[in-house]
């Protein structure tokens, strides 16, 4: 069995000024991850990774649900007023069951409908709908063997040769959510002549595409990750997302927003923990009272509550930027990514300590208890990684903050 606790942010968090529209999706999201993935969540969290393994149940669940559509507009989806804000909030009630989860949703909601923002109408009317529908898994390309975080075209080696109709694109992507089931990437490339980078939206049946095997990780196992080789693959002009050799103001464009996204995956997932934390403080008995009565504990839960008000709302603050016209949202959107994920990872540690070796453990045999704290420790770690390295962030922070001519 897997333990099912209260939530404390339904007593503790107060929306004072959040838009009424994200309370009641907040609540829809709430009650469609509880319907379409919590009864998946641990089966996604501990099954090793293969071709066949996607969660293809849970994600069109959650599109059936219309989760999907939050980030879009009239023409294709909701048309919130705030749909970033939206988006952010989905994200965190999925990472509250499934952190890899969490980045899949990442992937088909917040990265690739940003990229398709700068697609042609004819592109747009024909790949939304499968999107939204959740027909179609998409994919988001930008990491290489030998770059992630420096995405400046001197490091790429995945080269488009410029033709008459279009492009001829050969290289390799490495990391990349949904490959393995996808069927379009949106894939950052370096344009030959120059030194500039294309973004060119792929589709995976393509001629000389090859998905690699996925790759076995330490968690995450929900998100199937895998290389995509390109050997001389062609494509169409129109396939071009923005304008000739702006491709890495687009790619940061949905990066930026991504790390919104983990940040509030983050906040899920430290959330989670501090609900099993707090139910595990009021109901284990250690020298005759509960464990919650140790002083230690509770100053040290008062605090971690508070941090997780301090990274929800660095989220919400940085999603609202962007719904309101701020392209860039910095530095808001660095703090939420490295505050909220480093908060899960710190929180997820904690709670292991409190629940002892029930908390190591991924199932006591006997009794089937199961508390799924191993895999949210596994599944942490990596949103301190991916989406930038916390360290890029502080690095975005401190330039901001001391000023781009001292730190370079």
């Amino acid at each position: 069995m897997t333990s099912l606790v209260p939530r404390t942010q339904d007593r503790m968090t107060h929306d004072v000024f959040l838009p009424e529209e994200t309370v009641a999706l907040r609540a829809e999201a709430r009650a469609a991850v509880e319907k379409r993935l919590a009864p998946f969540a641990r089966d996604i969290g501990t099954r090793e990774e293969s071709r066949e393994s996607f969660p293809w149940e849970a994600f069109r669940g959650l599109a059936d649900e219309g989760l999907f559509a939050v980030p879009f507009g009239e023409d294709f989806g909701r048309g919130l007023e705030y749909p970033m804000l939206g988006t952010c909030t989905v994200t965190e009630e999925i990472a509250y069951h499934s952190s890899s989860m969490a980045g899949v949703y990442d992937g088909q909601c917040i990265l690739v409908p940003q990229t398709l923002t700068y697609a042609s109408d004819e592109l747009r009317a024909r790949l939304i709908p499968e999107l939204v529908s959740g027909r179609t898994a998409f994919s988001f390309a930008t990491t290489e063997p030998e770059t992630s975080s420096d995405l400046t075209a001197e490091r790429m080696q995945t080269v488009a040769e410029e033709t008459a109709d279009g492009f001829v694109v050969t290289g390799r992507k490495r990391w990349i959510t949904n490959s393995v089931v996808a069927g379009w990437v949106s894939v950052l490339v370096r344009a030959s002549d120059t030194k500039r980078a294309h973004m060119l939206l792929v589709d995976l049946a393509s001629p000389g595409v090859r998905i690699g095997d996925p790759d076995l990780k330490m968690g995450h196992r929900g998100q199937i990750t895998a290389d995509i080789v390109f050997d001389g693959v062609h494509v169409p002009r129109e396939n071009l997302l923005g304008t000739p050799g702006n491709g890495l103001g687009v790619a940061l464009s949905a990066l930026v927003r991504g790390r919104i996204g983990i940040g509030a995956a983050g906040v899920g997932v430290a959330q989670a923990a501090l609900d099993l934390s707090v139910e595990r403080l009021r109901t284990r008995q250690v020298f005759g009272g509960p464990l919650g009565a140790m002083q230690h504990w509770q100053f040290q839960m008062a605090q971690r509550a508070t941090e997780i008000e301090c990274a929800r709302s660095l989220y919400q603050k940085a999603a609202v930027l962007l719904d309101r016209g701020d392209r860039s949202a910095e530095p808001e959107a660095a703090m939420a990514k490295a505050y909220g994920t480093r908060l899960a990872n710190d929180l997820v540690r904690e709670a292991i300590q409190i629940h002892g070796a029930v908390g190591f453990a991924r199932q006591v045999s006997e009794s089937g208890e199961s508390y799924r704290l191993e895999e949210m420790y596994r599944d942490a770690k990596i949103l301190e990684i991916f989406e930038g390295a916390n360290e890029l962030q502080q690095w975005i922070v401190a330039r901001q903050l001391i000023g781009r001519d001292v730190t370079g």
